[in-house]
C-alpha cells in the first residue's frame, strides 16, 4: 500500500519540531525514504510541502536541509498568532456548531479539573486541543490551515513555560467559550487577544547554535 505524501510530510515535520532533525541538518531523500519505509516519491513531495511551510530549505550543493529560523522570524510568528487567534474566535462566535461547543466545554471542564490537580502534562495537551477546536469552529479552512502551521512552527522555535496559575488560564478559556456560545464576536476576539498576549510572555526561544545537529537524517530514535 502506497503511503501518501501528507503522512510522510507529517512524520518529517514532527521529527523537525521535536528536534530529531536539527537546524541546518541535511534531509536526503534516500535516508528519509528508508527511515519512514516509503519510496522516494512521497518524500520528494513532502519536502516540497515543508519547504513551502518554512521548515525546509534547499541549498546549492547540499540539497534539502532543515531551515534555520532567525530570532526575528520567531518573534514574527508569535505576533502573527496574536492576530490570527482573535480572528478565529470572532468567526467561531458566528459560525460554531453545537458539536464545537460541546467539545470546547468538555475541554474546559477537564482543563479546570487538571489545573486544580496540577497535572501539567495533561494541561499542555488539553490547551492545544482547545485552541485547535476553537480554530475549527471558525469555519474558515484557510485560517485553520494557517493557524495549524503557525502552531507547529512555534512549537519548533519555542519552549513554553507552564502558566504560574493554570487555574486562571483555564478560567480565561471558559470565558472565551461563554462569549462564543453567546455569539458575541467582539468579546470573544477581545478575550482571546488578552489570553494570547499573556501566553506569549511564557514563550522562550530554543537555544540554537551553528554547530552540527546531534541527530542527522541518517539517525534513528
Amino acid at each position: 500500500m502506497r503511503i501518501p505524501a501528507h503522512a510522510v510530510c507529517t512524520a518529517i515535520r514532527d521529527d523537525i519540531v521535536s528536534g530529531f532533525f536539527g537546524p541546518g541538518g541535511r534531509l536526503t531523500e534516500e535516508v528519509l525514504a528508508r527511515r519512514y519505509g516509503v519510496s522516494r516519491v512521497p518524500v520528494r513531495e513532502a519536502l516540497r510541502t515543508l519547504e513551502s511551510e518554512g521548515f525546509v530549505t534547499t541549498r546549492r550543493h547540499a540539497g534539502a536541509c532543515v531551515a534555520e529560523p532567525t530570532a526575528q522570524e520567531a518573534a514574527d510568528l508569535l505576533e502573527l498568532r496574536m492576530l490570527l487567534e482573535p480572528l478565529a474566535a470572532s468567526r467561531a462566535a458566528r459560525r460554531r456548531t453545537e458539536a464545537h461547543l460541546k467539545v470546547l466545554r468538555g475541554l474546559v471542564r477537564l482543563g479546570r479539573e487538571r489545573a486544580r490537580k496540577a497535572q501539567g502534562e495533561d494541561l499542555r495537551a488539553l490547551g492545544g486541543w482547545f485552541h485547535e477546536t476553537l480554530a475549527q469552529a471558525s469555519g474558515s479552512p484557510g485560517l485553520i490551515a494557517l493557524l495549524t502551521q503557525t502552531r507547529h512552527k512555534i512549537a519548533w522555535m519555542y519552549v513554553v513555560e507552564a502558566p504560574a496559575r493554570p487555574v486562571d488560564s483555564w478560567a480565561e478559556h471558559a470565558a472565551i467559550v461563554d462569549a462564543v456560545a453567546r455569539g458575541d464576536a467582539e468579546r470573544a476576539a477581545a478575550l482571546t487577544a488578552q489570553h494570547a498576549e499573556r501566553a506569549a510572555a511564557a514563550h522562550r526561544p530554543r537555544v540554537r547554535t551553528s554547530q552540527p545537529a546531534v541527530h542527522t537524517a541518517s539517525g534513528r530514535h
